[in-house]
């Protein structure tokens, strides 16, 4: 190939959001779920080969771009370890479809309540914890107690409101219950899961990517756009669903066969996902960034006397997780 690939970017254009939502539609496909270890392994070094300019004879640039698509989808680009399975962004459909359906499903019963809010949880912790910024170490403890408490959050408002609006509300009503309990744990579950960062601060890199020093007020402003991301990606399958079910289910088809409605319900939540969560990834860049004048005066401080030659309007960038 004459025109080397830049593979550190993407090929689309990130400081856009029409360039990140193709960008997100590209890496959270749910068929790259099913690529092997041995199979993402070996792109991650095929990409390493064509960095080094020793790629094999004959590789063109669909197979590196292919390479790249997957290598960005299953591995970390803080510490370039491979995830989760369960927890990358491209499990976000198979896995939100089951959960989401079932939760609006199954929004009657105290049992079903507490067991979905806790399964949807765990999901949740799993995911904050894959795809948070790996310059700062995750403690256990902490990661534990954060998960209880996120947990926790979620069963006290799902359980809380659905005894409030269970005699006063209308069965409409009540199928929006699970959308405010994960909307309020989510507020919980991130911050909490990612509590290292804000106590310890992220690593913040200048244009070149040399690092500069850690910032808890970027932690923050990261972990405040993954929580807004991570509300809007649920957001349609949540509120727009119950309306339309609830239409649904008084036909004569769904009223004689019972089990056609959660069916629907999981299969509706995975073709709104499909697009909903490249939509909610792409709101913010990933690449973060902040002015050295946005920094709190204390680490205003200490970058200039690390780097006196820095001016308020300077930036530096970030990795603000997904």
């Amino acid at each position: 190939m004459s025109l080397r690939i830049d593979i550190k970017e993407s090929p689309y254009d990130q400081s856009t959001f029409l360039g990140r939502l193709r960008h997100f539609f590209w890496i959270t496909d749910p068929r790259l779920t099913i690529i092997g270890s041995k199979q993402l392994y070996e792109s991650k070094e095929l990409l390493e080969k064509y960095r080094q300019g020793i790629e094999p004879d004959g590789t063109t640039e669909a197979d590196i771009r292919k390479t790249q698509q997957v290598t960005l989808s299953a591995f970390h680009p803080d510490s370039g370890d491979l995830q989760n399975v369960f927890g990358r962004m491209s499990f976000q459909v198979p896995g939100g479809m089951v959960l989401i359906g079932a939760m609006i499903t199954f929004y009657k019963s105290t049992g079903a309540v507490i067991f979905w809010q806790w399964a949807n949880q765990s999901f949740n912790a799993l995911v904050n914890y894959t795809n948070s910024n790996a310059t700062t170490q995750v403690d256990n403890k902490r990661l534990i107690t954060a998960y209880v408490s996120a947990t926790t959050s979620a069963l006290v408002v799902a359980l809380g409101l659905k005894k409030v609006l269970a005699t006063r509300a209308s069965p409409l009503i009540q199928r929006f219950v699970p959308f405010a309990a994960v909307a309020a744990a989510n507020a919980v579950n991130i911050p909490l899961m990612r509590q290292s960062e804000i106590t310890e601060g992220v690593l913040v890199t200048d244009d070149n990517g040399n690092p500069v020093a850690k910032s808890k007020y970027a932690a923050v402003k990261g972990i405040t756009q993954v929580v807004t991301s991570r509300i809007v990606m649920a957001a349609p399958s949540m509120t727009v669903l119950p309306y339309f079910m609830e239409s649904l289910e008084k036909t004569k088809m769904f009223r004689r066969h019972g089990w056609l409605g959660g069916t629907c319900q999981v299969l509706f939540s995975g073709a709104l996902l499909l697009f909903t969560v490249p939509f909610g990834c792409a709101l913010f860049p990933q690449r973060c960034s902040i002015t050295v004048a946005q920094l709190p005066q204390t680490e205003y401080k200490k970058v200039l006397e690390l780097s006196p030659h820095l001016k308020p309007s300077d930036k530096f960038y970030f990795n603000k997780g997904l």
